[in-house]
């Protein structure tokens, strides 16, 4: 008799011991590796791109954007737009042409039949369909309706503390536009985007420890300036 009993109970163990290791490879999130959690395929793929941009996983291709990018807001800082423009495009066509005309000469040399060198990149399709195009204005118009909801927020005055936060802020922008013209203030922030994430994952503990600090007497210096605005301490009597 307690033979059949095991045996009518060794079926239920074993899918009972499969049940666990679904729910377990489910919970282990059983995607693939490497994959970010809580974003889309495209979004995921964008946004793990420019993370690994800016912390230098690729050293060789983060050089070459940051060093491109660099060179390309220094001339603009030391020419204008147009030189800038027209001297790029000169570059890019000394290139193309000179490649073609090389690689003409040496199939005339050689008698090859192998044509145009850059063959392959002009058979790419690179025409926007319509769907895309729309898929990317209605994602620039969402971030286009909340600018524009937080703008009249601001100017009408909805909350005043952040009307007078926007204020004292650009207060500051004036003496920093005295000092710094927009093109400096880009190079600027492309050296703090290409510095700033990697000294953080470096020092994370240091940094977070005195971020905290300063957010806490920040919170105390606002709360002072909050208890003596009348508008404020009455909505919070309310």
């Amino acid at each position: 008799m307690a033979e059949p009993s095991a045996a009518t109970q060794s079926p239920s163990v074993s899918s009972s011991s499969s049940g666990a290791d679904a729910a377990g490879a489910a919970a282990s999130g059983g995607g693939s590796p490497g994959a970010c959690p809580g974003l889309g395929g495209k979004s995921c793929a964008s946004s793990c791109a420019v993370h690994d941009l800016i912390f230098w996983r690729d050293v060789k291709k983060t050089g070459l954007v940051f060093g491109t990018t660099l060179i390309m807001l220094l001339s603009l800082a030391a020419f204008s737009v147009i030189s800038v423009a027209s001297y790029l495009i000169l570059a890019l066509l000394s290139v193309t042409i000179t490649f073609r005309v090389y690689k003409s000469v040496i199939q005339a040399v050689q008698k090859s039949e192998e044509g145009h060198p850059f063959k392959a990149y002009l058979d790419v399709d690179i025409a926007l369909s319509s769907e895309a195009f729309h898929n990317y204005v209605n994602a620039a118009m969402v971030h286009v309706n909340k600018a524009l909801k937080l703008i009249i927020r601001l100017f009408l005055v909805e909350d005043l503390v952040d009307s007078l936060k926007l204020a004292v802020f650009m207060w500051l922008m004036t003496y920093v536009g005295a000092v710094f013209n927009g093109i400096t203030l880009l190079i600027l922030a492309e050296l703090l985007v290409f510095s700033v994430p990697i000294v953080y994952e470096k020092y994370k503990t240091q940094i977070d420890h005195y971020v905290g600090i300063a957010r806490e007497q920040t919170k105390a210096v606002v709360a002072k300036i909050q208890a003596k605005l009348p508008g404020v301490a009455k909505k919070k009597a309310e």
